[in-house]
C-alpha cells in the first residue's frame, strides 16, 4: 500500500500524486508497488526491498542519488498465543525532494506523524524528519520496555500466592523480547553515530540538537533494557527457587506422615508374628487390644508433636 503525505502550514494532508517535498509511505508493499517506486525514482530494487527482509541489519548506505537508512523499530506480535514484542526493519530513503519510508506492517512510530501529534513536523525538512522518526522509535521502545517490566511485576505478585509453569514460560518470553530489543537498539546506535557524520544534506543547529536528544534517548533505552533483563533473570530464578522450596515442603510433609503411619504398622507387625501366645505382651490381659491401640495412638501423637517442633509439619 502506498500513501503520499505532505505538510503545508504545519498541517499534514494526503496527496494522490508525487509532489516535491512529500513523504511517500509504503506499508507492506507488493512487488509491483516496489518495482514502480524503484523505476520512478531510479532506486535499486534491492534497496527498496531491504526493509521487507526481517533479517536485514541496521545500516546507512550512501548512493549517488539517494541514501538508504535502515533501523529496527519495535512492534507487537502474537507468539505462542501470547502478546510479544520484537523488532522489524524500517527503511528510509532520502532523495532530493522526497522521503520514502518502507515497512512490512503498520507501526505506531509513523502513526504519530500521520495523526499530527509531533510538534514542528514538516515533510520538507528531511533530516529533521529522519531524526524525529528515530526519536519516536526510541520513545516507543521505552514504552514497550515499561510494559514488559509491568508484566514482570504482575507475574512476581501472582507468584506470592501460587507459582505456575505458565509464569516461567511467560518470563522466558519477556526475557527473549529484551534480548531482541537490546540487539536492535545497539544496531540503531551505530546508525545514529553514522548520521552524526552525515553531510550530504544540510543540517540546521536545531537538527543537531534533536540528534543529540536521539542519542540520549537511545542510550537510555539500552540501559533500561539491560536493567530490566537483569531484573527479569533474577525474577525467573526467584520463581524457580520458590517452586523448589514448595516441592521440598510437600516432600517433607509426606515424609512426616509416612513416619507417623509407620508406627501402627510396626506394632501390628510385631503382634502378627507366628510365636507362642505367652510370649506376646498383654496376651491374656482384658481389653488388651484396646490398650495396645491406645498406646499406639499416644505414641503417634508424641511423634507428631516432635515432628511439628522440628518444623517438619
Amino acid at each position: 500500500m502506498i500513501k503520499i503525505y505532505r505538510t503545508d502550514d504545519r498541517i499534514i494532508g494526503e496527496l494522490h500524486t508525487f509532489e516535491p517535498g512529500s513523504w511517500i509511505q509504503l506499508t507492506d508493499p507488493s512487488l509491483d508497488e516496489m518495482t514502480m517506486i524503484s523505476e520512478r525514482f531510479d532506486i535499486d530494487i534491492a534497496d527498496v526491498r531491504a526493509a521487507m527482509d526481517a533479517d536485514e541489519s541496521s545500516r546507512v548506505d550512501i548512493e549517488d542519488d539517494y541514501t538508504l537508512i535502515l533501523v529496527d523499530i519495535p512492534v507487537i506480535e502474537i507468539r505462542n498465543e501470547q502478546r510479544a514484542y520484537t523488532a522489524i526493519p524500517l527503511g528510509i530513503l532520502l532523495l532530493d525532494d522526497f522521503l520514502i519510508t518502507i515497512c512490512a506492517e503498520e507501526t505506531p512510530v509513523l502513526q504519530y506523524f500521520i495523526n499530527s501529534t509531533v510538534r514542528e513536523f514538516s515533510t520538507k525538512k528531511q533530516m529533521k524528519f529522519v531524526y524525529q522518526i528515530l526519536y519516536r522509535t526510541c520513545m516507543v521502545y521505552q514504552l514497550y520496555l515499561r510494559t514488559i517490566d509491568s508484566n514482570r511485576t504482575e507475574i512476581e505478585e501472582r507468584a506470592q500466592e501460587d507459582v505456575k509453569e505458565e509464569d516461567l514460560v511467560m518470563l522466558h518470553e519477556l526475557e527473549s523480547n529484551l534480548v531482541y530489543f537490546a540487539t536492535s537498539l545497539r544496531a540503531n546506535g551505530a546508525v545514529i553515530d553514522r548520521l552524526s557524520r552525515y553531510s550530504r544534506v544540510r543540517q540546521f543547529p536545531e537538527d543537531k540538537e534533536l540528534l543529540d536528544d536521539v542519542k540520549v534517548e537511545n542510550g537510555q533505552a539500552i540501559e533500561m533494557t539491560i536493567i530490566y533483563r537483569d531484573i527479569m533473570h533474577g525474577t525467573r530464578e526467584l520463581l524457580s527457587n520458590m517452586i523448589d522450596i514448595r516441592l521440598n515442603n510437600v516432600m517433607k510433609y509426606l515424609a512426616a506422615i509416612t513416619i507417623v503411619m509407620a508406627i501402627p504398622n510396626i506394632v501390628s507387625g510385631f503382634y502378627g508374628m507366628n510365636v507362642a501366645g505367652e510370649w506376646v505382651p498383654l496376651y491374656r490381659t482384658p481389653y488388651g487390644f484396646g490398650i495396645i491401640c491406645t498406646a499406639t495412638f499416644i505414641v503417634c501423637v508424641i511423634v507428631l508433636a516432635v515432628l511439628k517442633k522440628k518444623k517438619m509439619l
